[in-house]
């Protein structure tokens, strides 16, 4: 048994759960108020016999005691883990997930990374060579010598060694330089500040030169590493940010968030910005509510990390071909993240479950004029707070931004902004919000609704493939001995081969959304150290400076690595060939593998909702009885879908 098995089996979910929520017998389970939203009708349920928690009300979210926990008090896993051991009376392995040597190491860095700052920032205001920079931010950008502070905004002047010769002489290594992104290393090159190119030897030298230094910080207000912005117009690339290192991850960090916490709060509203520059510009403006993704797309970390300050975003980006490109990807990041609730509880990751999360929560502000967020805001303050405050549903966004400049009257474009608004109307939970965008976009396309509603309806039959009952789970050949695997095997079965053939994640995702079914979420996975491993696996695809299985060695909690083992050699078991199964055979196993978690969670789900709904009936709750009558057609729509799958 493992240490988180042994924990969980020393603690009952049930103890842990009523100590911050009442809870009463119904049924076999216990149910109460949720805890993590204000709601009036029980919708919080706990199976003892399952040691699960879910909610069936606005978070739609579940798991096991570690969840919960982590959920309740905000701690990542392993500071969870910790606790519940303590409280289990179960000795950890030391973790190693940083070593003492480790911890000093990032400290010196951080303290390193601030030296640098310091340095950068003396070279922008006291130096002959910083006054083009500074002549720039002053001049061309508007921004205050208060704000140059606020922001400690600096400059690398244009020479090789600079900084490393001033950072050296205060007694860092080279090799710390490296390690923090200041020096590059170029291996087998000449010496770029010698005359003699004969001889090509290893140098380092500065990564940024003639640059304006941007400090980034974590949202913890500590040095994490450098975005850096050209002066001279032919240099490239324009921005360049530190490269990845033990304090710097692009994809975990969003630019302003130590500055910007305490105001998305008081506003409840975060505006995502595409440069730094809208960022201080905007900040200086008062708007201090806004961040920046660090110049790539919206990454799911980023917007976990955004939802623990608002639930309300608002995308705001520049107006440029790839402006637009990059709200669109945000918006596919954040559809994920925010909820895309086509299944009921299958793919909820916890925001307004009876509200559209893509209207409420997420919106689209357009740019005017071709101008930039920090241009509007030099130009006119009161023009952009009215662009925030009128910014688009995403339906709407989408909608106009895929029609734009193109001849509305062709029966081809219009076919085209159909397929792909109409998937997106599909997935709004309400079905009065999806018929009113339905005929808006029956509007705006000038077609009658009829012929949308009837390609909906078709848009499905033609692109399943057909799936080959391979998985032996579940359905056995005639004859042969195979014995069902428990619920968590199946979960284990799917996370094997994913572990192994990471790709296959993008197939699934697409087979998945042609059967009309939402692509694989963390929460189709019952126990929390799954999860974890799971969502190492999508972020591993989704990340491009590491090879996926280079970035899950990296980043695997080290408690869950014999976890990972364990299932990966399940699943080679499992296949008892000389040679492994064919891609497409793995798929089918894949697909019919998530169908059979699936509908096992749904067929669970109606059994509570039907004593829940006969309690309400008894008691005369009328706001619970609908409340029930509506999750029963969900998860009975959800059931015929799986069905469909299962027998093709």
């Amino acid at each position: 048994m493992s240490q988180i098995d042994e924990i969980k089996s020393r603690i009952d979910i049930v103890d842990i759960v009523s100590e911050s929520v009442k809870l009463r017998r119904a049924g076999k389970n216990f149910s109460g108020l949720c805890p993590f939203h204000a709601e009036k009708t029980p919708s919080f349920i706990v199976s003892p016999d399952r040691q699960t928690w879910r909610c069936f009300g606005q978070c739609g979210e579940g798991g096991d005691v570690i969840s919960f926990v982590m959920k309740k008090e905000g701690w990542d896993f392993v500071e969870t883990l910790k606790v519940l051991a303590g409280r289990a009376g179960v000795k950890l392995e030391p973790f190693r997930t940083q070593k003492p040597e480790e911890k000093e190491e990032h400290e010196r860095l951080n303290t390193l990374l601030e030296e640098a700052a310091t340095f950068y920032r003396h070279q922008l205001l006291n130096t002959p060579a910083g006054k083009p920079a500074i002549d720039y931010l002053r001049e061309k950008r508007h921004l205050s010598d208060t704000t140059l502070e606020t922001f400690g905004l600096g400059y690398a002047p244009d020479s090789w060694d600079a900084a490393q010769a001033h950072l050296t002489a205060k007694g860092y290594t080279p090799q710390e330089l490296i390690d923090s992104g200041l020096l590059t290393v170029r291996e087998g090159t000449a010496d770029p500040r010698s005359a003699d190119h004969s001889s090509p030897v290893t140098r380092t030298y500065d990564r940024f030169r003639n640059r304006i230094m941007i400090p980034i910080r974590g949202e913890n207000g500590r040095m994490a590493g450098f975005g850096a912005r050209i002066l001279d117009p032919n240099d490239i690339p324009k921005f360049l940010n530190s490269p990845e290192t033990p304090l710097f991850s692009k994809s975990h960090l969003l630019y302003g968030l130590d500055r910007a916490r305490k105001p998305i709060r008081i506003a409840d509203q975060a505006v995502i910005v595409e440069g730094y520059m809208d960022v201080i510009a905007l900040h200086q403006a008062g708007f201090e509510n806004v961040i920046s993704p660090m110049g790539t797309a919206l990454t799911e970390d980023q917007l976990r990390l955004l939802k623990r300050f608002s639930k309300r975003i608002v995308l705001a980006l520049d107006p440029d071909a790839a402006g637009q490109a990059a709200v669109l990807r945000g918006l596919d990041a954040a559809r994920q993240s925010l909820d895309r609730e086509q299944e009921v509880v299958f793919d909820v990751r916890g925001l307004l479950r009876h509200e559209s999360r893509l209207r409420a929560d997420l919106r689209v502000a357009t740019m005017p004029d071709e101008l930039d967020p920090d241009e509007i805001v030099q130009r006119d303050p009161a023009q952009w707070k009215s662009l925030i405050e009128n910014a688009q549903p995403v339906v709407i966004h989408v909608m106009r931004a895929l029609a734009s400049g193109r001849d509305m009257d062709d029966a081809r474009v219009k076919s085209g902004i159909a397929g792909q608004v109409l998937p997106l109307i599909e997935d709004l939970p309400d079905s009065v919000e999806r018929e009113a965008y339905r005929q808006q976009l029956a509007r705006f396309l000038r077609v009658d609704e009829r012929a949308l509603i009837g390609r909906q309806m078709m848009s499905g039959k033609g692109k399943r493939s057909r799936l080959r009952p391979t998985l032996k789970v579940e359905e056995p050949a005639p004859g042969a001995r195979v014995t069902i695997l428990p619920f968590h095997r199946v979960e284990a079965y799917i996370l094997g081969i994913l572990l192994r053939r990471p790709g296959l994640l993008y197939r699934l995702d697409r087979a998945l959304q042609e059967a009309e079914l939402n692509r694989l979420l963390p929460e189709d996975f019952e126990y929390t150290d799954y999860q974890v491993i799971f969502r190492l696996v999508r972020q591993s695809l989704e990340q491009d400076a590491h090879d996926a299985d280079e970035y899950m060695a990296m980043n695997l909690p080290p408690e869950l690595v014999s976890l990972s083992d364990e299932l990966q050699a399940q699943v080679e078991k499992t296949g008892t060939q000389a040679r492994e199964p064919e891609e497409d055979v793995l798929l089918d196993d894949l697909l019919r593998g998530v169908v059979k978690m699936r509908r096992t969670m749904a067929n669970e789900n109606l059994a509570t909702l039907s004593f829940t709904q006969k309690e309400a009936q008894e008691t005369g709750n009328q706001e619970a009885i609908l409340w029930c009558q509506k999750m029963v057609q969900d998860y009975t729509l959800l059931l015929r879908r799986l069905d469909r799958v299962g027998k093709k």
